[in-house]
């Protein structure tokens, strides 16, 4: 008899191998990567957002279980459709995109920064050159009184074109996530898939004739 059909008693692990909570812990970690995505995608991407997205990876990770291949309501491997259904195909389309999203927030400040991770050289050129723009701004601002301050000058020329640089290739930053997120988001759906194969195949022929014996 397939240990599957044993009704779950209290002291019996789970042969589901489920976690209690997987399912509200996956809401709330989507609810909060959608509320901290928002609130950081304006402005310059800093190192926190870093740190926020691994903290909803571990969340995602420990307490929502990726939905592996199953045979039990989906037919034996081999057949048509097996492991395919749609509630299947929903879930591991919720889990990819979760994953993805948080992989786009521990990516952001990096791309900000590092050319070979967004490597846009154009871009960035402009975003030295609106940085030029800014600190003649601040020159400009002051008019005489430039002359009266000359260190107070140059520190608030550098601070204004600072953030001018950061606020321009934030903003290309924030273009180019969604593909930066998808990219996760389908290597998380392939990997899922592929590791649920082995234990498709486990669970499939043999157990199947098991059962019937």
């Amino acid at each position: 008899m397939d240990e599957r059909s044993l009704p779950h008693l209290p002291g019996r692990p789970d042969p589901g191998g489920s976690r209690p909570g997987g399912g509200q812990a996956g809401v709330l970690g989507t609810a909060l990567a959608g509320v901290l995505a928002a609130a950081l995608a304006s402005g310059s991407w800093q190192w926190f957002s870093t740190y926020l997205g691994l903290t909803l990876l571990a969340v995602v990770f420990a307490f929502a279980d990726p939905p592996l291949r199953s045979t039990r309501a989906h037919g034996t491997p081999g057949t048509p459709g097996a492991g395919f259904g749609r509630g299947r195909l929903r879930s591991l389309a919720a889990y990819s995109l979760v994953v993805g999203l948080c992989a786009a927030l521990v990516l952001a400040s990096a791309m900000q920064r590092w050319a070979w991770l967004l490597p846009m050289p154009g871009t960035r050129a402009e975003c030295a050159r609106l940085g030029d723009y800014a600190a003649l701004n601040v020159r400009a601002a002051l008019g005489a009184l430039a002359d009266q301050g000359a260190d107070a000058l140059a520190s608030a020329q550098r601070t204004q074109g600072r953030v001018a640089v950061n606020d321009c290739l934030a903003s290309t930053t924030t273009l180019w996530l969604p593909v930066y997120a998808s990219a996760a988001a389908l290597l998380t759906a392939l990997a899922v898939h592929l590791a649920g194969r082995p234990r498709a195949a486990r669970s499939g022929p043999g157990r199947t004739g098991d059962k019937e014996r």
